[in-house]
């Protein structure tokens, strides 16, 4: 069982809107994928809230595991894309998955199921979610995993919030400008190579997961470096949601014990597809394709 903690939220786009969130966006894609998951979260008492509420119903969620919040928002954000199609994100705050609580009772239930625990750096915005977040790592086995898409956000972390987010983690994904950021924080500079390997090392970690745009992406694990390149994509609708969907992969491949090559082949196809897509979240069609790449048809 693999466990997402942290927000979910709608995307408001210029001329439509589309449910997201790193944490929900990692979770849909693994469900859809026939991987059991559980994603805990916090919505509001109010439309956008409800809406969530009967889309993950309808998508075989547990709803048990969504908090409704009487006092705040469902979360937003306001998604514009720049010139190059990059999107520029500005996301609300005081909203309700800031106040996600996890009861001790909630706690050691996850804690039984769990194998994979993914988190990033939003939820750790606000000093409540920081306190759930680590109350909850401290009490799962050390058999279990947490795979951090670090998700770093202007304006939403902070020196501490970075370094224990490595401290938590196992599994670490990241694009080049977190991995720049990282090396600001640590004092370690922007040697990439190097920059890795001091994480690998200073932080226990098992894998680096390195996203580089057009330039491919390098998977880091058992000290050797893998690498691919970025798969040609014929139209691109917007690149929204393609860290989340290539973590997915980069999990699931983590699980099944596939070979760095298979994961950073299948990783790449699948957030490339993702691309032509609209939002970050396609339909349920889209994941035909890769259930046969799991499952080795091609």
């Amino acid at each position: 069982m693999v466990t997402a903690i942290g927000e979910i939220l709608f995307d408001h786009f210029t001329s439509y809107r589309r449910l997201g969130g790193a944490p929900f966006n990692f979770s849909y894609h693994l469900k859809q994928l026939g991987i059991p998951v559980r994603f805990i979260t916090r919505v509001g008492n109010d439309p956008e809230g409800k809406e969530i509420i009967e889309t993950l119903t309808q998508h075989g969620f547990n709803t048990d595991d969504i908090q409704i919040d009487y006092a705040h928002p469902t979360g937003r954000v306001t998604v514009r894309t720049d010139p190059k199609g990059v999107p520029v994100f500005h996301i609300h705050s005081n909203v309700a998955y800031d106040y996600l609580e996890l009861t001790d009772t909630v706690v050691s239930n996850l804690a039984e199921t769990a194998k994979l625990i993914h988190f990033g750096s939003l939820i750790q915005r606000t000093k409540n979610g920081r306190e759930a977040l680590q109350n909850f790592i401290s009490t799962i086995s050390d058999k279990v995993k947490c795979f951090c898409d670090i998700n770093l956000r202007p304006a939403c972390f902070s020196k501490s919030i970075v370094l224990k987010s490595l401290a938590y983690a196992d599994i670490l994904k990241l694009n080049e400008d977190e991995l720049n950021i990282i090396g600001q924080v640590t004092g370690k500079g922007s040697n990439r190579l190097g920059l890795i390997d001091y994480l690998m090392k200073k932080y226990g970690l098992e894998m680096i997961s390195l996203t580089k745009g057009s330039d491919g992406s390098e998977l880091f694990m058992d000290g050797e470096r893998f690498a691919v390149k970025t798969e040609k994509v014929d139209k691109i609708a917007d690149t929204v949601g393609a860290g989340d969907a290539y973590a997915a992969i980069v999990a699931v491949g983590y699980l099944k014990g596939w070979h760095p090559n298979r994961i950073l082949s299948a990783a790449n196809r699948f957030s490339g597809r993702l691309c032509m897509v609209r939002g970050a979240i396609p339909p349920v069609l889209f994941y035909r394709e890769f259930r046969d790449i799991m499952e080795g048809k091609i």
